[in-house]
């Protein structure tokens, strides 16, 4: 019986074995499994976890896209452009440079439509009897925004090559010997030996011409960069460049116009019949005010600006009848030898008679280019009247402001002279050649 038992033993131990393998199996896999279902449950806890820490979701979530807009963005302001560029004297040396950011581009002006409105009846000695438009800078570019703080930018611009390669440029100025110090900046006056700034800063007329002459003024200039930088560079140095007082930059303007061959006048702002409707802006002289301060502001005037032959008066048709006024304005005028060009903005103006009495250097304008009306059709017609008064009396002065429409017209009719027999020439040398009127 014993022996049946311990044969029993080790068979029943082999038919168990491998259940219990089994068994020992199953509880590895189950545990196995449940480890891995208890992992996978556990993950989002873990996420959710990372993002209540600060900073970590922020790190860890991509950046929101932009919100969608539908404002367009407002385009720029059209200002005048100047080219930025080295002053120099000598023009050959002027490099133009690319423009700076800070240097707005031009705006542009579409010319003037022609009219065919019947021309204005003229006064007596051949000028319109009216105050010239007073010319504002909406005429040839759009407002700029004000700024209190900074003034704006010299104006810089490139030198024409042409005017070194035909060395027509005038020497700087001022000149040393011809200027006083006052409590403004430095006035003109007259030299040691009696030279005289209006022959001084002249253009030279090199050769003696027997053809009939003409001169043109370009008025108003140094309120609009682009009419400006347009007038300096665009006509030819024998167009005579006439400078507000009041102009921002004009010390540089003038410079860059002389070295470009101009010739250089002053506007002298006056007093109109129809004032204040017509302004003739900051610093002008007026009938009422008194000797003293006219004066005053004469010198003002005077001292903004070095390197011109004389002035040129703008507006003016009330304070040039006056010969209590203008005697005194005339007198500094000369004493300081400067040459007086009279616009004729009045058929009664008594101002060039005073000059001739006085002993003043003087011209008389004889035709407004664009006093009335801006068009292609009536300043061609004035520039016809211009040639036929020249070959007639000998010479003849016109006097243009600085519109876009009348530098084009200029700039063309200059290139016929020659063709018609005419010398065009700068204002000084037509100084006390006309008769009195």
């Amino acid at each position: 019986m014993s022996n049946d038992t311990d044969q029993t033993s080790p068979r029943r131990v082999r038919v168990m074995l491998p259940w219990a393998l089994a068994v020992l199996f199953f509880i590895v896999l189950s545990g196995l499994v449940a480890a891995m279902v208890v992992g996978l449950t556990m993950e989002p806890a873990t996420e959710l976890a990372l993002a209540e820490v600060p900073g970590v979701a922020a790190m860890e979530a991509p950046p929101a896209p932009p919100p969608e807009t539908t404002e367009t963005p407002s385009p720029d302001p059209d200002l005048p452009a100047n080219s930025p560029v080295a002053l120099l004297d000598d023009p050959s040396e002027a490099v133009p440079t690319k423009a700076t950011p800070t240097e707005p581009a031009p705006a542009e002006v579409p010319a003037p439509q022609e009219s065919t409105a019947p021309e204005a009846p003229r006064a007596a000695g051949g000028v319109v009897s009216e105050e010239p438009k007073p010319q504002s800078t909406a005429s040839t570019e759009k407002p700029a925004p004000e700024v209190a703080a900074a003034p704006p930018p010299a104006p810089r611009i490139p030198i024409p090559p042409a005017a070194a390669v035909r060395g027509r440029g005038l020497l700087s100025a001022p000149y040393p010997t011809l200027i006083e110090p006052s409590s403004f900046e430095p006035l003109p006056r007259i030299g040691p030996a009696g030279r005289e700034p209006w022959q001084a800063y002249a253009r030279p007329v090199d050769e003696p011409d027997d053809r009939p002459r003409v001169a043109v003024i370009l008025s108003g200039l140094g309120l609009s960069s682009a009419a400006t930088e347009a007038a300096v560079q665009g006509l030819p140095g024998e167009v005579t460049l006439a400078f507000q007082p009041f102009a921002d930059n004009i010390q540089q303007w003038v410079r860059l116009a002389r070295a470009a061959g101009h010739e250089v006048l002053l506007n002298l702002p006056m007093e109109p019949v129809k004032f204040p409707e017509n302004d003739p802006r900051p610093g002008a002289l007026f009938v009422t005010l008194s000797s003293n301060e006219n004066e005053e502001r004469l010198r003002w005037a005077l001292s903004r600006v070095t390197g011109y032959v004389g002035v040129v008066n703008h507006m003016g048709s009330r304070l040039t009848t006056s010969r209590d006024v203008m005697k005194p304005i005339l007198a500094e005028i000369k004493a300081r030898g400067l040459l007086y060009v009279e616009a004729r903005s009045s058929a009664r103006s008594v101002a060039t008679v005073m000059a001739s009495e006085m002993r003043v250097p003087r011209a008389i304008n004889n035709r407004f280019l664009d006093a009335r009306e801006v068009s292609r059709v009536t300043i061609d017609a004035h520039l016809t009247e211009l040639e036929r008064i020249a070959k007639d009396a000998g010479v003849s002065i016109a006097i243009g402001q600085a519109f876009p429409v009348t530098i084009e017209r200029l700039r063309e009719w200059t290139k016929t002279l020659d063709s018609k027999g005419l010398a065009l020439v700068p204002v000084s040398a037509l100084v006390n050649v006309q008769a009195d009127r």
